[in-house]
């Protein structure tokens, strides 16, 4: 299983970035997807998710910013952020995650992180 993130960057306070995350070796459309971030020095923290079935949920600090996205066709997953701010510096990963009826667990994989850095 990989999941491949990229897409971040150096960005000026009030620009877009979009970030992408490209999976393979799982069937996609079945797991719900989500962007974490962990900036230096804090915990990490969930930023938004997307169900299989389209429903998205979005941490406080970034309601009405940030919006995700899938495509399944493509397997991928995407955060388009917008009117960033310096605090929304953080390297940013997603994560893959399933609910396995059989063994009554999750099954979860997360990708490598992409740097995104808002400079003020």
């Amino acid at each position: 299983v990989l999941l491949q993130a990229y897409g971040g960057g150096l960005v000026q306070a009030g620009g877009s970035l979009r970030l992408s995350c490209a999976a393979s070796g799982i069937i996609f459309s079945t797991y719900v997807m989500r962007w974490y971030r962990q900036a230096s020095g804090k915990q990490r923290e969930l930023v938004a998710s997307i169900t299989s079935g389209g429903t998205t949920y979005y941490g406080d600090s970034v309601k009405g910013r940030f919006t995700i996205s899938r495509d399944n066709a493509k397997n991928t997953v995407y955060l388009q952020m917008s009117s960033l701010k310096p605090e929304d510096t953080a390297v940013y990963y997603c994560f893959a995650e399933i609910w396995d009826i059989a063994y009554k667990r999750s099954v979860d994989y997360w990708g490598q992180g992409t740097q995104v850095t808002v400079s003020s």
